[in-house]
């Protein structure tokens, strides 16, 4: 590890530690505060008793001097010319301890003095109390040592040690966390900052499964970086292919005319307008179905409107030519959509059975759960082919545009292997599904799309 890590980490230490002893201390302060008053109160209490108590023995005459030092250990009696005339053995001799008085007979008055009036030379919580009888009066000193702002010094010991406890749990987990989640998040964004298009083979570390959420970020970003190696290396195949196709008609196309500039006399234009056309339609083909892709990718606007999947597939079945084509629809299978795109789904399903066919395509379009009119119901199109048909692990995979199974690059000379991705994603946009069944013999397409409602307006 770095001299610069080291210090981030020692920095980040120190300020937690500061920052959490700052915390604690003013939190000890505040129950010192809060214990300190209620102590303070609780004695003063104590104190004002005992002062009442004794200032209600003077007119009875039951005041006995010393006196006893059992709740408070100060106590003074002072008559009206300020005379001492009982106190506590350990005031015998002093003077005063105070010089305040209270306001009246039905009140106290209490203050803190420090000074040489109590024997230990400490500060006192005296309280002052007045009795009177037969026009006489005596002011009573209740008074105690007052409560240090510590409170006490086992409290005192007890937060201190309470802070330091707390301050170093809490940096200890911090260092734990940073090392065990920090850290390891940290490793991941350094390796991820390395990655490049030439180095996605490359994973981030996988912490040990104690630290789950690190463990989980870090197994979460080595499946996405799997998905985009796939991803990639389906990209370059799709490259690699569209290369391929677009050079053939082109290398094509480019030999025709350097022949007939070698021998234009020799040039029949008519076969070369029409070798040349071919090509041309390959080419189109191509550049039509990418723009299609990526159009769909950005969720081009369409016009939706009430669309009949019979008559799309009628009029596709009545185009083609070649292999025997069987059309077996049911009329009403009506589902809301675009016209055009629909259409371009029905036409690259029927042509990717024709070139896959052996001798026939069978097109059927059908309704399912609409008996009772309700909702729920679906038009189901159904394009079956007697070819070698797809293996059931492949049947994914002939969805996905950057992929092409071997059989298909050995036969499918017309495709450009971009149709069925096309097609399911045109239903996928139409809310419905485009899957491969298991059939006796060749590929079996089934396209599901909600029908229209039993009360819908066929020109909404």
């Amino acid at each position: 590890m770095s001299i610069r890590r080291y210090t981030e980490r020692a920095r980040l230490m120190l300020f937690l530690g500061v920052a959490v002893a700052l915390l604690s201390t003013l939190m000890s302060g505040m129950v010192i505060f809060i214990v300190h008053r209620l102590a303070t109160e609780s004695r003063t209490a104590t104190v004002n008793g005992t002062a009442t108590e004794i200032a209600s023995l003077v007119p009875r005459g039951e005041l006995r001097n010393p006196i006893s030092e059992q709740v408070i250990p100060y106590v003074q009696v002072l008559d009206s010319k300020r005379r001492v005339i009982a106190s506590t053995e350990n005031l015998r001799g002093r003077p005063p301890i105070a010089s305040f008085l209270p306001a009246n007979t039905e009140s106290e008055r209490t203050e803190v003095i420090c000074g040489k009036a109590i024997p230990t030379g400490e500060c006192a919580l005296v309280v002052a109390v007045q009795a009177t009888d037969n026009g006489g009066s005596w002011t009573v000193y209740g008074a105690a040592p007052s409560v240090p702002f510590y409170v006490d010094p086992l409290l005192a010991l007890l937060l201190v040690a309470g802070t330091v406890i707390i301050v170093g749990l809490i940096i200890f987990a911090s260092y734990r966390i940073i090392v065990g989640y920090i850290e390891p998040v940290r490793l991941i964004r350094a390796e991820l900052g390395h990655l490049r298009p030439t180095r996605l083979s490359e994973r981030v570390p996988v912490p040990s499964r104690s630290h789950r959420e690190a463990h989980d970020l870090a197994t979460t970003v080595n499946r996405t970086l799997d998905q985009l190696q796939a991803m990639m290396e389906r990209e370059r195949q799709f490259t690699s292919d569209v290369s391929h196709d677009l050079r053939n008609p082109i290398t094509a196309m480019r030999t025709e005319i350097e022949d007939g500039l070698l021998a234009p006399d020799e040039v029949d234009v008519v076969k070369l307008g029409t070798t040349l056309l071919a090509d041309l339609d390959r080419l189109q083909a191509i550049v039509s179905d990418l723009l299609t892709l990526a159009k769909l990718d950005a969720g081009a606007p369409t016009t939706c409107q009430w669309v009949d999947l019979a008559e799309l597939a009628t009029a596709e079945c009545a185009r083609r030519s070649g292999k025997q084509i069987i059309c077996e629809v049911t009329p009403g299978a009506v589902v809301k959509g675009d016209r055009v795109r629909l259409t371009r789904l029905v036409n690259n399903l029927v042509a990717n059975a024709q070139r896959h066919a052996r001798s026939k395509v069978i097109v059927r379009v059908s309704r399912e759960g609409d008996d009772t009119g309700s909702d729920a119901g679906t038009a189901v199109l159904e394009v079956i082919d007697d070819g070698e048909g797809i293996s059931p692990g492949d049947r994914e995979a002939v969805f996905e545009r950057f992929v092409r199974l071997e059989a298909g690059r050995r036969k499918d000379s017309g495709g450009t292997g971009l149709g069925l991705p096309i097609a399911r994603q045109i239903a996928e946009s139409h809310s419905g599904t485009l899957t491969i069944q298991d059939s006796d013999r060749g590929a079996h397409f089934v396209l599901r799309v909600p029908l229209r409602p039993a009360d819908g307006d066929a020109e909404s």
